[in-house]
């Protein structure tokens, strides 16, 4: 049995993963324990501890790991589940039916939110049972909360690894940062948003031409500017697209004079055009 080392420092606040373990409680199938560590590692974890397992080190386990068997490498075994959790200051079980004990289980995102807050503080642990019985209720009962998969009730069967997936995803979602996505053609001034004063104008450009062309009613133009308005809000164009629409209006109100276009099928089989 190895004994898990105290906490060295406090968790890194910006990497709540790091201070997010996944413990596994008797698990019988070692290939379940290679499975979970390529789960973990797929998603930016890294702390495993084995309370108990039936077959480890073993090397079904190494070869399901694949490319995570440096999860494997520095996981922990202990004998007991209290153990497994001392350091940690916030602990969920997972069960796959209720259980009638304690509040109602948490949904795996609303777990996962408060396992990623409370990790930036202290260690948190995410708990599985065994593949067959699950967590038995001594065992839930050493847990803070617990939370459970809302997989089809006709067949709710889970693989454990599969489980572990599901949830360290979840973890993931919850502890990565919300960055809105930018593109990098903003760097460049053309594909900046438009100033309001920018779309004050393309919006009086827009109702200049609507009423040279008879489509806009000058008797009430106010709805029918309204609904564009809404339009082009929910479109954000950048000033570029702006330019381009400004570009049609003004062709619009001042079309040039061009050669009309002649399909293919106006092509003589003499090779000269129809005229």
């Amino acid at each position: 049995m190895t004994e898990l080392p105290p906490l060295a420092s406090a968790p890194d606040a910006t990497d709540p993963l790091s201070a997010i373990r996944i413990v596994l409680v008797s698990t019988s199938h070692p290939g379940n324990i290679g499975s979970t560590a390529r789960a973990m590692l797929n998603m930016g974890l890294t702390d495993l501890v084995l309370v108990r397992p039936d077959k480890y080190p073993h090397s079904q386990a190494t070869a399901m790991a694949s490319g995570a068997v440096s999860v494997l490498e520095r996981a922990r075994v202990v004998e007991t589940l209290e153990e497994a959790v001392s350091d940690c200051g916030w602990v969920v079980g997972t069960s796959a039916r209720p259980r009638h004990l304690g509040d109602e289980p948490l949904r795996p995102w609303d777990a996962a939110a408060q396992l990623a807050a409370r990790a930036r503080y202290a260690p948190v642990a995410l708990v599985f049972g065994c593949e067959r019985t699950g967590l038995t209720n001594d065992e839930l009962q050493r847990c803070n909360a617990v939370t459970m998969i809302p997989a089809n009730p006709g067949y709710s069967s889970l693989n454990l690894s599969q489980a572990v997936q599901v949830m360290t995803y979840e973890l993931r979602k919850a502890a990565l940062p919300e960055v809105p996505p930018v593109s990098s053609k903003h760097e460049h001034p053309w594909y900046a948003p438009p100033s309001a004063e920018e779309m004050e104008r393309f919006y009086a450009h827009l109702e200049q031409a609507l009423r040279g062309t008879g489509f806009l009613d000058p008797a009430n133009p106010r709805v029918l500017m309204r609904r564009l308005r809404t339009l082009f809000n929910r479109a954000q164009p950048d000033r570029n697209e702006l330019n381009i629409l400004r570009g049609i209006l003004t062709s619009i109100e001042t079309p040039k004079i061009r050669r009309p276009y002649r399909p293919e099928s106006a092509t003589r089989s003499d090779g000269q055009e129809d005229v």
